[in-house]
């Protein structure tokens, strides 16, 4: 059944944030929970629909939410092998493969994580993300593999994304880029917006958008002549800002190996081994891999770490690259 909840703002509200001044008045709902309301339209301020979280009230504001009747979420499960890092009564950490989004979506709406979580429980899942993400707090892209968590309860998704909002998560990939990166070790730091040419896509800005940090370290360069110059590289995230790493290395002019949104295609080179051009022009997904994640646990109150290696089809490569190097 639908809930209607109209409020009056009072003294010692005057400019607090809309979703703050809900969150005090009506503490049953989550702030997240609020967010999502307000960024579906469920929001008016003195009859003015508000779709903006961080909007301020005034004294004597009249604030109506509207709580939509819950859906069923009709989503199909999907047998599916989760690699199943961790689990208990709070979360799950899986190690993601590429190839597979994370929840429905446009043009795929079967074939996803969050389906794969449905056939492998149907009931333990958070619902504050909406009811066709079921547990996800956070994601990484369809062909990026590695590490996420996964919430069983509202409590649990919380309590993780205001981790994520403080940007107190311990995020660090490994990738393989284009050429090096001079210091070889630093800070990129900029703004990110969506692309004025392509809406899929992310870039740095100068002055719109979101903040982004990436803290890189070189941890290997492959360079001789009988290949082009690769680096592989460590990333900690100190935010996690969409296709931030891949935006960050197009910034530097250092593309990541495999990406087919954030660089040419791949061209045939001159002076390569055969054995690393095929394998280079095999590679279906970028060189970009989630390798560890560490956070508090929301029940436990207890730093956990995880760590995932890198698939084999990354790891080949590697190897190749070694070997030529001999």
């Amino acid at each position: 059944m639908e809930k209607k909840i109209n409020l009056i703002v009072g003294k010692t509200e005057n400019e607090l944030r809309v979703d703050i001044f809900i969150k005090k008045r009506e503490n049953i709902i989550s702030r997240t929970k609020i967010k999502n309301l307000i960024q579906d339209n469920n929001l008016r301020i003195n009859n003015k629909v508000i779709t903006d979280p961080s909007k301020k009230v005034f004294l004597s504001d009249e604030i109506k939410l509207v709580i939509p009747e819950p859906k069923k979420a009709s989503l199909k499960p999907y047998e599916f092998n989760l690699d199943i890092v961790f689990e208990d009564k709070d979360l799950i950490v899986l190690n993601k493969p590429s190839g597979i989004v994370m929840h429905p979506g446009a043009g795929n709406f079967d074939n996803t994580i969050v389906n794969a979580l449905m056939n492998y429980s149907k009931d333990s899942f958070s619902n504050i993300g909406g009811e066709l993400r079921p547990g996800i707090v956070h994601r990484i892209d369809k062909n990026t593999s590695g590490l996420i968590v996964i919430a069983k309860n509202n409590q649990t998704h919380e309590h993780l994304s205001n981790q994520f909002n403080k940007h107190t998560i311990q995020r660090v990939y490994q990738l393989l880029i284009w050429g090096k990166v001079r210091p070889s070790k630093g800070k990129i730091e900029t703004f990110i917006t969506r692309s004025s040419k392509n809406r899929q896509m992310m870039e740095v800005s100068n002055s719109k958008g979101k903040k982004a940090i990436t803290n890189y370290k070189t941890l290997e360069i492959f360079e001789n002549k009988n290949i082009p110059t690769f680096s592989l590289l460590e990333c900690k995230l100190e935010t996690g800002r969409t296709h931030q790493i891949r935006v960050h290395m197009n910034y530097l002019g250092n593309s990541i190996v495999g990406d087919d949104k954030y660089k040419k295609k791949f061209k045939k080179l001159k002076d390569i081994k055969p054995s690393l051009e095929k394998i280079l022009t095999k590679l279906n997904r970028q060189f970009l891999h989630a390798k560890t994640l560490g956070f508090i646990h929301p029940r436990k109150n207890k730093q956990m770490i995880f760590n995932s290696i890198l698939p084999n089809e990354l790891e080949i490569i590697l190897k190749t690259l070694r070997n030529i190097g001999k």
